[in-house]
């Protein structure tokens, strides 16, 4: 890999008449993050002028977006992600719920540093001015990036916490929300496992069914999705790719995000999940989904 030679190759494919869009793909989806910053500074220091700017000036529509996610460092997408989702016209609440409840404690606290440094308010002020209810209380909470990460399961407390769930919905006359919350935000994963399974126990139901029968809207969807990436990350990421491309339209905005920002971590096993949940590739359902360089360069972060 030489950062020199990508950075002219990239000039190459922008300069004169037309774009070489076929070569930015190319080039682009062979690097990695990390690689792709270092030709950013090198395309700079080099060429003297702005990467990002050109590819902007290139580039449009929703292809232009990939390429910009691809070139941003990653807890800095997820920032500018999370950013958009409550500074647009309206809130992108599926795209607040799907990042902060399916990050890490550490890629939570990175981006809550990036954030403050960039847009001189913390993340959880702007959760808190732009959602409410019970809802804005599970992302502050999310926010915090305070789960337990142990493996240790404590099996008197899974039984508490499971009849502690049971007692607070199906139960009673009404939801008591907030013992969701606390345990679905605060337990660590294998823990949280072990009380689903006691749970089925004692409601003879799944705690995804109570959930859904017992709380609607965001706070449902949050909830939900909290569930979800206990019990399989990439599952949920797989249902979010499927969701974002069945029916009318295209949910464009999950889909490149998803794309994007997996496209390094577990995009292997979301292909697998998305396989075994429709009986069709994720490639397959791009390729029907989308045209065009848009089409092209989601299915090389596809792969496969």
């Amino acid at each position: 890999f030489s950062a020199e030679q990508e950075a002219h190759a990239l000039r190459k494919a922008m300069k004169g008449l037309g774009t070489d869009e076929d070569a930015i793909i190319e080039i682009l989806t062979k690097l990695n993050v990390s690689q792709r910053q270092q030709v950013l500074i090198t395309y700079k220091s080099t060429i003297g002028r702005d990467l990002i700017d050109d590819l902007k000036s290139e580039l449009s529509g929703n292809f232009e977006r990939v390429i910009i996610g691809m070139m941003t460092p990653t807890t800095m997408y997820d920032v500018h992600e999370l950013r958009r989702a409550m500074k647009g016209a309206g809130t992108d609440e599926g795209c607040l719920i799907e990042i902060l409840a399916s990050r890490t404690n550490e890629e939570i606290q990175r981006i809550n540093e990036n954030y403050k440094c960039q847009y001189g308010c913390t993340l959880e002020e702007d959760i808190v001015s732009d959602t409410s209810s019970l809802f804005r209380r599970v992302l502050v909470s999310l926010a915090t990036g305070n789960r337990d990460e142990g493996t240790y399961v404590d099996d008197a407390l899974a039984q508490q916490d499971a009849q502690c769930l049971y007692e607070a919905g199906e139960k009673k006359w009404g939801t008591d929300e907030v013992q969701f919350m606390a345990i679905l935000c605060t337990r660590n994963r294998y823990h949280l496992l072990r009380v689903f399974d006691v749970y089925r126990g004692i409601a003879n139901k799944d705690i995804t069914d109570s959930i859904k029968s017992e709380m609607s809207g965001d706070l449902e969807d949050a909830l939900l999705a909290v569930v979800k990436c206990v019990r399989n990350k990439p599952a949920y990421f797989a249902e979010r790719l499927y969701k974002s491309m069945k029916g009318l339209g295209t949910d464009d905005n999950t889909l490149i995000r998803v794309m994007v920002s997996r496209s390094e971590i577990d995009m292997l096993h979301i292909r697998r999940e998305f396989l075994t949940m429709y009986g069709k590739s994720l490639y397959s359902f791009i390729k029907g989904d989308c045209s065009g360089d848009y089409r092209k360069v989601l299915l090389r972060l596809c792969g496969g």
